[in-house]
């Protein structure tokens, strides 16, 4: 596991940064809120402009696809000064890189624009695709693929690091044109080119595939929709390699009026998910992995993780994440980390330890919305939350502990999404967290001095909780039938000692 800060940073620069990717098929604008380990995104826009086009048939850049681009860029140039953004990280991919008109629409566009386009290499563009991917999941292992509208990256992930890579122009824009439309003819083209990465299965042997890019982030919510999953979360979606493979090559299979039927799903992307599907099919049959997991961070996060420095690309993601959350709604001023603390005792396996941490950073998180509201509230804000770091068993987790945190007995109509992702332990030990939490918070109301003063801990048969006997007074009859819920559910019974 790669070794991380724990304590989110204390100062962090939030104003606003930008990154413009002018990628092959489609350009996109997002707005961050600062440079920080997990930047939140302010603004997100994307045109499908087809830049790249024809281009394996005529070698340079589709003209409509030109004209749509040079627009919008400059609406993205214009609406960045307006925001007040003060960097822009402007890149161009493969079909700016590959084509014969490619440097000159460059110049064009920055002349016009003042945007700093910066016409990536294939290894500039495969190195940050991986960097977004272990910024968003730091222990990522394998080999990760990103899929553009013109070229597929592939790099080997380790220990937060990335290693060999390759550019392959298997694009969906490109490989429809390469092979003439026939499915066995681009099936053979892409097998041909993967046969060439010995790397690749190497890689991929003892860990995951981490699949990157608009289209194949398609596919996630496919097979979500296919399998009746219990969260939306594309980020850190993982199928097991063969049932991945099996959906994949039914997908690649599908004419354009079958997938119009599914929903959610752009007409202009349409197009190109089946030879999506097919050249992740082949990919995983060759690479072999044990899951496919999906990343929602790609090419734009890895760019904005690379110019952070060294000490801040250390700090733990879910952790950094939970802290920024809490920064903007914040009723007490009990540290996060001495709640953890004061709660740890209770849990034997430590495990799980950095998603209690999480748990303690957003255990207040809902404390405006009405009482009524504030259980299911946190339980769908720490659901979709904004932060990496943390896959979908996590969310679950720290959900769980958060909806008991307000209402206590979980509710299985409302938590029945969470439940299907824990396993038995983890769900009981995610409820007992929110118990703790209730007990916390309503024997100190939020005062630091009072957890200072005070201890919980178990015995084979008690749950004990240790207080000075000038604060015996604390443990009124509510805090009584808190402890007494948390003691249930312990298999315990309560003990006051008074020191």
């Amino acid at each position: 596991m790669t070794e991380r800060r724990t304590r989110p940073p204390q100062h962090v620069d939030r104003r606003p940064v930008a990154v413009v990717d002018i990628g092959s098929n489609s350009i996109r604008l997002v707005v961050f809120d600062g440079t920080s380990r997990v930047p939140l995104p302010l603004f997100n826009e994307k045109v499908l402009c087809g830049l790249g086009r024809g281009l394996e048939r005529t070698g340079a850049l589709d003209p409509e696809g030109m004209d749509l681009a040079f627009s919008n860029l400059k609406r993205f140039a214009v609406l960045t000064r307006a925001m007040g953004v003060r960097k822009t990280f402007a890149m161009a991919t493969a079909a700016a890189r590959d084509a014969s008109n490619g440097a000159s629409f460059i110049a064009q566009l920055r002349a016009a624009t003042g945007l700093p386009v910066r016409v990536l290499s294939g290894a500039d563009e495969a190195r940050l695709s991986a960097l977004g991917v272990i910024a968003g999941m730091p222990d990522a292992r394998g080999a990760m693929g990103d899929l553009g509208g013109g070229s597929l990256e592939l790099v080997a992930l380790g220990r937060g690091k990335t290693k060999d890579y390759a550019t392959l122009p298997l694009g969906p824009l490109r490989l429809r044109e390469m092979a003439d439309r026939s499915r066995l003819q681009q099936r053979d083209l892409i097998d041909g080119y993967l046969r060439e990465l010995r790397f690749l299965p190497q890689a991929a042997a003892n860990g995951d595939f981490y699949a990157v890019g608009g289209a194949w982030r398609a596919l996630a919510k496919l097979h979500m929709a296919h399998v009746g999953y219990g969260l939306d979360v594309i980020h850190h979606y993982a199928i097991a390699r063969e049932p991945a493979i099996e959906f994949l090559n039914l997908l690649a299979t599908q004419s354009r009026a079958s997938l119009e039927g599914f929903m959610g799903i752009s007409r202009k992307r349409i197009d190109t998910l089946p030879l999506a599907a097919l050249v992740l099919e082949r990919t995983l049959r060759r690479a072999k992995p044990k899951r496919l997991v999906f990343s929602a961070y790609g090419l734009r996060e890895g760019a904005l993780y690379d110019s952070l420095p060294t000490k801040l690309k250390t700090v733990d993601p879910l952790l950094s994440g939970a802290a920024a959350m809490l920064a903007g709604n914040r009723r007490y001023r009990v540290a996060p980390e001495q709640l953890a603390d004061w709660i740890e005792p209770l849990f034997k396996d430590k495990s799980r330890a950095r998603l209690r941490l999480a748990s303690c950073y957003l255990a207040d998180i809902a404390w405006s919305e009405h009482p009524d509201h504030r259980g299911e509230i946190a339980y769908r804000r720490a659901l979709s939350m904004p932060v990496a770091g943390i896959d979908h068993p996590g969310r679950a987790y720290v959900a769980i502990a958060l909806y008991s945190r307000y209402e206590g007995e979980p509710d299985m109509s409302v938590t029945k999404g969470a439940w299907s992702l824990l396993d038995e332990t983890a769900l009981s030990e995610a409820y007992l967290m929110g118990l703790a939490l209730r007990v916390a918070y309503r024997l100190s109301g939020g005062a630091s001095s009072v957890l200072d003063a005070t201890k919980l801990r178990t015995t084979p048969k008690d749950l004990v909780l240790e207080l000075p006997r000038k604060m015996a007074a604390m443990v009124g009859d509510v805090v009584g039938r808190r402890l007494d819920a948390l003691a249930r559910a312990l298999d315990r019974r309560v003990s006051i000692k008074l020191r």
